[in-house]
């Protein structure tokens, strides 16, 4: 094995860094001329169609388990990171808003995940090196500026649920973790908290999933313009209801169960969410 100088090192590195800054660059001038794309045709699915997909999901999974755990184990780390700082800031009650609403941001952070699964699909590696040539993608602006929308619905989420909060509950913090889950099963103004609370996460989940659920890996598949895969996720949703509603019960469930054990549990929900979201895209829009 050659060891290389730390010159010749860091200026390979400087490189590559300018090189994925040149194709960042290009890809949100693309973003432009790939506007009005074609529409895809979509089909109706069912939801043996999901079982389908989960079950692919899983088999992705197992045969890359250790390269998506190293894709994946950021999502764990950032979550406790963020309920330590609401423990530590007063936030007890935006804990579950912070877990559930990894649902919001699931789409987007699945990206590498649909490019390990597409090229598996075409007997190619599919490493979580490889994964990172989403950055390389023509697709790449789309795909980051439909990612930058959902990061945004996800604060528009956790403003909306502090809000609630402090007109229920609030507006000054719980004492204590015990004391906030009595005040949530036990007050008039807990159920309160609870039921505007499920109604406004519903409403934000509704919108991702009718814009996210196909949008990202139709953009990295077939290069599709943004307005194209945002109508194509729309379209999608309204000719299938009731399995993408489902669809979405399925993901929400998963990753509020995945992060209940101090967000260790994300490290296998999300990949097989993840792959399983690319095998349902297969299915709405076949190739």
């Amino acid at each position: 094995m050659t060891i290389r100088n730390p010159i010749e090192w860091s200026w390979d590195q400087l490189r590559l860094a300018a090189s994925t800054i040149e194709n960042a660059t290009h890809s949100l001038g693309h973003i432009e001329e790939r506007l009005h794309s074609p529409l895809p045709e979509i089909r109706t699915i069912s939801i043996g169609d999901l079982r389908d997909a989960l079950d692919k999901g899983i088999d992705d999974f197992a045969a890359y388990r250790v390269d998506v755990v190293f894709l994946c184990i950021v999502y764990p780390l950032v979550g406790l990171i963020l309920a330590r700082a609401a423990f530590g800031g007063g936030l007890l009650p935006m804990i579950f808003p912070i877990a559930s609403g990894f649902a919001l941001v699931g789409p987007f952070a699945g990206i590498g995940l649909y490019e390990m699964s597409r090229r598996r699909e075409r007997g190619e590696t599919a490493g979580w090196a490889d994964a990172l040539e989403i950055f390389h993608e023509s697709s790449f602006g789309t795909i980051a500026f439909l990612g930058m929308v959902l990061i945004a619905i996800y604060f528009a989420w956790l403003i909306t649920a502090q809000a609630i909060y402090v007109v229920t509950l609030g507006p000054a913090p719980p004492v204590s973790l015990g004391a906030f889950v009595h005040d949530v099963f036990h007050t008039t103004a807990g159920w309160a908290l609870a039921v505007f609370g499920i109604g406004a996460g519903f409403i934000y989940a509704l919108v991702v999933l009718a814009i996210g659920a196909v949008s990202f890996p139709l953009a990295l598949d077939r290069d599709a313009g943004l307005d194209t895969a945002v109508r194509a996720s729309i379209r999608a949703f309204k000719l299938n209801p009731v399995p993408m509603i489902l669809w979405g019960v399925i993901v929400a469930s998963g990753l509020v169960v995945g992060s209940i054990p101090l967000f260790v549990g994300l490290i296998v929900v999300l990949p097989v969410l993840g792959h399983a979201t690319w095998h349902l895209y297969r299915k709405l829009m076949p190739q």
